[in-house]
């Protein structure tokens, strides 16, 4: 395991973190306090508990997963682009550092930037609402989980995009649209039965139940099928990746 280049690519990514800080940290902490202000004050004052939990605090687990997921995504996803727009990938790809380890430095940076930004905005939000974390252990679990997996999935993004356009496409069209409509606003056990049969086909409603039994003990699906769900995304997503290195899919050409 050659260390040293894994070291050199995680602290380039890391570094652009710094340089780019309104944009990497303050803007999606700005952009969650509005949320829990608008949520909060709109709907909270209509609705004032969901499972026994005050409304404020219900969409907390939500509102970090939301960010997790877009910026896992969209951190990843650029920091491999960028080298492919500029021409910087095939000296990358040419030195003596396996795809593994370019994975796990591009990979590892972009999941601990989510992270780092999922505990800000975890601490912005007992400003606003009392937190109590019933399985913490099991909390930094399926948020570790959760940011390696769509780091994984933004490096697939990254690799297959070939215009700022495709980049994206899919956070905007996709993923953003499966976090709205994945619970974290609301419990899919409000929904009519057949609107939640339809939801539970939402890979997402999985991640977020999960994440939200480990603050509340309360969940939509079982945590044994919410922990099975990202392990078999994880999975899906490094076979991808593997594929990818494997056939020199938009990388060789």
């Amino acid at each position: 395991m050659n260390w040293r280049a894994v070291q050199a690519i995680y602290l380039f990514e890391m570094a652009r973190t710094w340089r780019t800080l309104l944009q990497s940290i303050v803007s999606p902490v700005v952009s969650t306090s509005l949320y829990f202000v608008v949520f909060g004050a709109a709907i909270g004052s209509r609705i004032t508990e969901v499972d026994g939990v005050s409304y404020g605090t219900f969409i907390v687990p939500g509102l970090v997963m939301l960010s997790v997921l877009t910026q896992s995504i969209a951190n990843a996803s650029f920091g491999i682009y960028f080298p492919k727009f500029v021409g910087t990938i095939y000296e990358l790809l040419s030195a003596p550092v396996s795809y593994f380890e370019i994975v796990l430095g591009y990979v590892g940076a972009a999941a601990t930037k989510s992270i780092i930004l999922g505990l800000i905005i975890l601490a912005t939000a007992a400003l606003f609402v009392p937190l109590h974390i019933m399985h913490p252990w099991w909390m930094l679990t399926f948020l570790v989980l959760t940011a390696v997996t769509f780091s994984l999935f933004g490096f697939i993004i990254g690799i297959w995009a070939d215009g700022f356009e495709k980049l994206q496409m899919i956070p905007m069209l996709v993923v953003t649209p499966l976090t709205f409509l994945g619970g974290s606003f609301y419990s899919v056990n409000m929904l009519p039965s057949g609107w939640r049969t339809i939801t539970l086909l939402n890979p997402v409603v999985y991640l977020i139940s999960g994440f939200r039994w480990s603050f509340y003990e309360i969940a939509d699906v079982s945590v044994a099928l919410s922990l099975g769900m990202t392990l078999s995304f994880l999975a899906v997503c490094m076979v991808l990746v593997w594929w990818i290195f494997r056939t020199g899919y938009r990388l060789k050409n």
